[in-house]
């Protein structure tokens, strides 16, 4: 009779331990059958190419297409340069808000972010997205440097010495003409010394 009395005991100690090891599982929560869903009418924007410090701001619109308000809790963007901005107050069935999304277009280069919005809605979180490129801004040509710290001489005194060598040039083709002029003198002279030698030739003769 202790024996049994033992065994029963233990038995129950070993259940009791298997019993508090065991997880306890919630209850699954059922969905809200009257929440309300967020319809947007899309939930990305494309903002092309743009110049540097172009307008940032974008606008989401949706309607409330159920039968209950919906509460936005919170909204945020995906990093400090996407900032949104969402309605405090509740969204009645069959009305329509917007999602403002202010993008930095300072930075510059290709972006695509992201906006999560949570609320009450059967869709919650909703996911919006924005891209883009923003182009910098043209940059104007810099007047380029000298080189060395002497300065450049002016243009006129340039054309002035330049100008001066010229004359001393023509000035030399007049004295090469002149001396041609006396070359041609002796030769006259040469000449006359052939026609006085023909006059004695006839002197002779006539003796």
């Amino acid at each position: 009779m202790k024996k049994l009395f033992l065994a029963l005991t233990m038995m129950a100690t070993t259940f009791g331990v298997f019993a508090q090891g065991e997880p306890v599982v919630p209850a699954a929560v059922a969905p809200d059958p009257n929440a309300p869903t967020m319809e947007f009418t899309k939930d990305a924007i494309d903002y092309g190419t743009i110049k540097q410090d172009a307008d940032g701001n974008r606008v989401f619109t949706f309607k409330n297409s159920g039968t209950t308000p919906i509460v936005i809790s919170e909204a945020h963007g995906s990093c400090g340069c996407t900032v949104p901005t969402y309605p405090k107050e509740p969204i009645m069935p069959g009305k329509t808000a917007e999602i403002k999304v202010h993008y930095d277009t300072h930075r510059v280069g290709p972006f695509s972010k992201s906006v999560t919005v949570n609320s009450n809605a059967k869709n919650s979180p909703v996911v919006l997205k924005i891209s883009g490129t923003v182009e910098a801004p043209a940059v104007a040509p810099t007047a380029t440097e000298p080189s060395s710290i002497i300065p450049t001489p002016a243009p006129a005194v340039t054309t002035a010495a330049t100008t001066t060598p010229v004359k001393a040039a023509t000035t030399t083709t007049k004295k090469t003409t002149t001396a041609v002029k006396k070359t041609t003198t002796p030769v006259k002279k040469t000449t006359s010394t052939a026609k006085k030698t023909t006059t004695t030739v006839k002197k002779t003769t006539t003796k």
